[in-house]
């Protein structure tokens, strides 16, 4: 899956409070220095040929910015690096994200099965490019397109848990209001509702949704997520538990495990799920 994104910049701002970032760039800003010195050209005549203002290639170099992949290929091609300012792409790209977003991407990778609850959203794992663009726009106050782009290509870098061979066990339930609203307009809801009912017959997929006409509802207090691992262990987090940060002891993660089964309990099957979001569909 890609975005499509207009770039007006060759990076995106490095997360001061991000040790691993801020080191992993400073030593890739240097790398693009030294080599571009040892070949005699000037950062003037460098940015002419990369097609980047003299300005911008300082912040690079300086690690004031994260060059994005299409920079450094350029980079690679003028300098006569032979593909090895173009390896440095897989450093950058580890640290291209939020970190929290990163930190979670990490677990989410390592996990067996995970449990998966959002009230408010459809989940970010199973968000389009189109619905994440279309909800991150409309925080208030506004992120910055740097920002948004950012966590656009976080968000779409984490859907490789569907593709992990062995595949984890994924656990969704979904709210009927947020398979409704058009959020981004109808063309981003139908694009998103026919994501949803392709997600749904992978077979290490369980995709529920809760009617709006249930009496009872143990999830309104707030999301839950459950991540299990290899080794037996698990990670935890719901706004209810611990203020939301992450837990791992076994009375908050029963607690979690509780709420998050009765919600199941309490929303359609998986299959009555799948057609119910195909009726959507069809009046979209």
């Amino acid at each position: 899956m890609s975005v499509d994104v207009e770039v007006e910049e060759p990076g995106w701002e490095v997360d001061p409070d991000d040790d691993w970032a801020l080191a992993v760039i400073a030593t890739v800003g240097r790398q693009l220095r030294l080599r571009r010195e040892a070949v005699g050209m000037k950062a003037g005549e460098f940015a002419t040929a990369v097609g980047y203002s003299e300005d911008m290639v300082y912040k690079i170099e300086g690690g004031k910015r994260i060059p994005r992949p299409e920079y450094l290929d350029e980079a690679d091609e003028v300098l006569g690096a032979a593909g090895l300012i173009a390896a440095m792409k897989e450093d950058v790209r580890k640290v291209r994200y939020p970190k929290k977003v990163r930190d979670l991407a990490q677990m989410e990778a390592r996990a067996v099965e995970l449990q998966l609850y959002d009230p408010l959203n459809v989940h970010g794992l199973l968000q389009t490019p189109e619905y994440a663009r279309a909800l991150l726009c409309m925080r208030r106050p506004a992120y910055t397109q740097d920002e948004i782009e950012r966590f656009i290509a976080a968000r779409v870098a984490r859907k490789s848990v569907f593709e992990r061979d062995p595949a984890p066990e994924l656990s969704f339930v979904l709210e009927e209001w947020t398979l409704r609203r058009p959020l981004g307009g109808r063309a981003v809801l139908r694009r998103q509702l026919e994501h949803l009912v392709t997600t749904a017959q992978l077979r290490n997929v369980e995709l529920q949704v809760m009617p709006m006409d249930r009496e009872e509802h143990a999830g309104l207090a707030g999301g839950i997520e459950v991540l299990k691992f290899q080794d037996g262990t698990a990670v935890g987090r719901s706004p209810v538990v611990a203020n939301g940060r992450p837990v791992s002891e076994p009375r908050q993660l029963r607690i979690l495990e509780l709420r998050y089964g009765i919600i199941r309990a309490q929303a359609l099957t998986p299959r009555e799920s799948t057609a119910f979001i195909e009726q959507l569909l069809g009046e979209t």
